[in-house]
């Protein structure tokens, strides 16, 4: 940087119309044309979070700018102190179960599936016909609800508010279904091994039809007033591009995946809860860019309310649990009436549902990405180890990559379309 300094002066202050001292630049003595000062610099790092409204959660972005454009960015976690996974490792199977609500607390019913589906896998249990399709009810309405709180932020990010009404309209009506199910609007803790806490009452069914009836007209509104939107499109077309071989590369999957023209749904593509007998499509990008995602998940969530009417017009009759009962707790009034009830009250209680000793993955098509679950158990009621793969920790590791080379006003709006939540990420 140039030592050359330059002498300012204030021009003589002159009074306004009101008569008080009028405000003046500082005015540059000596400087002819081809004489500017050497206006380089080194550059600047700032922090982006941890608390700050645009990383969604207590991330801390470590951004390196030259000027306004952004060198690097090194993401830093573990803020959050969660310790979802060390703490399954001492509570039973369904004790984990509410722990999954937390770890990405806007799908929390996508992952009391997730967890259950990989116990069962592991105690070989089958489910009946009526909660299967009552948990693809259960991960298709997680998928709005994700999906409509992501758009909803992003577009206050990108400086869009009405669209944000819009969508958390739509996310109220469905956490109301979701209070009618299970008592709760965010943490549902909605399944158990072998099952589910409760079935649907009466009024869910009419309810969550009339949901799907006018759910259209408001993502309709929603495209009409962003996908052609000048502004909206200068702030994300060309925006955080990741090509397919990089996106494949960084492991990355969900939304962020598909955006980048890879083809994979695990509900296509390793079917599970039946999905291979619905009728629906996997939206696929073509420039795997900002817009792109936008595009993509607006598309999810018309293909989601697609499946939910298919699943109430094929739910069938008939029980919710596993006719079991070293898995599923019998009722109050049989274990207060029948002495065998009882006992597999008390044992289920206090010992808990035993596995027996292996291990088991199983991976569902979560809104972000593909959610897995791994156990390992010792034959205990316990596992030795609950390992999660979160879809929002491997797509985070593509951030450097996508910033690097944009304003930093750009920044935002990358780090907003990879849809994280940090609960998942410092799990």
């Amino acid at each position: 940087m140039s030592k050359r300094t330059v002498e300012l002066e204030l021009a003589t202050p002159g009074l306004d119309a009101r008569g008080q001292p009028a405000r003046v630049p500082l005015v540059a003595r000596g400087l002819e044309p081809g004489n500017e000062p050497d206006l380089g610099g080194e550059h600047l790092l700032i922090n982006l979070g941890p608390q700050h409204p645009a990383t969604h959660g207590v991330l801390r972005l470590v951004v390196e700018l030259d000027g306004e454009m952004v060198v690097r960015v090194i993401p830093h976690v573990g803020y959050l102190h969660s310790g979802f996974e060390k703490l399954g490792e001492y509570r039973h199977y369904n004790q984990i179960i509410p722990l999954t609500d937390r770890t990405d607390y806007l799908s929390p019913m996508a992952n009391n599936v997730g967890l259950a589906l990989a116990a069962e896998q592991l105690m070989g249990i089958e489910i009946t016909p009526r909660c299967q399709v009552l948990r693809v009810i259960a991960c298709e309405m997680s998928r709005i609800i994700s999906h409509m709180v992501w758009l909803g932020t992003t577009s206050i990010d990108l400086g869009a508010f009405t669209p944000f009404l819009w969508a958390f309209q739509e996310r109220e009506r469905i956490y109301d279904l979701q209070e009618m199910w299970t008592g709760a609007r965010l943490t549902t803790s909605v399944t158990r091994v072998g099952g589910l806490m409760a079935d649907v009452p009466d009024a869910f069914v009419p309810g969550l039809r009339h949901f799907t009836n006018t759910f259209p007209n408001t993502l309709a509104e929603i495209d009409r007033v962003l996908t052609r939107n000048a502004v909206w499109a200068g702030r994300t077309q060309g925006i955080g591009v990741m090509t397919k071989a990089e996106a494949i590369t960084y492991s990355l999957s969900g939304p962020m995946l598909r955006a980048s023209g890879v083809p994979y749904d695990v509900r296509k593509d390793k079917p599970y809860l039946g999905y291979e007998t619905y009728d629906f499509e996997v939206p696929i990008g073509e420039h795997g860019d900002v817009y792109d995602r936008y595009l993509l998940r607006l598309e999810e969530c018309h293909q989601s309310n697609r499946i939910l009417r298919q699943a109430l017009d094929r739910l069938p009759d008939g029980p919710i649990n596993v006719d079991d009962p070293r898995v599923i707790l019998p009722s109050k009034s049989r274990a207060m009436s029948d002495m065998e009830a009882m006992i597999f009250h008390f044992k289920q209680v206090m010992e808990g549902v035993k596995a027996p000793v292996g291990e088991a993955y199983v991976g569902i098509e979560n809104p972000k990405g593909e959610l897995g679950n791994y156990l390992v158990s010792d034959g205990t009621a316990k596992p030795v180890r609950w390992r999660i793969r979160p879809p929002s920790f491997i797509n985070l590791s593509a951030l450097p990559k996508m910033a690097e080379g944009h304003l930093l006003s750009d920044l935002i709006a990358i780090n907003a379309s990879v849809d994280i939540v940090m609960g998942e990420v410092d799990r």
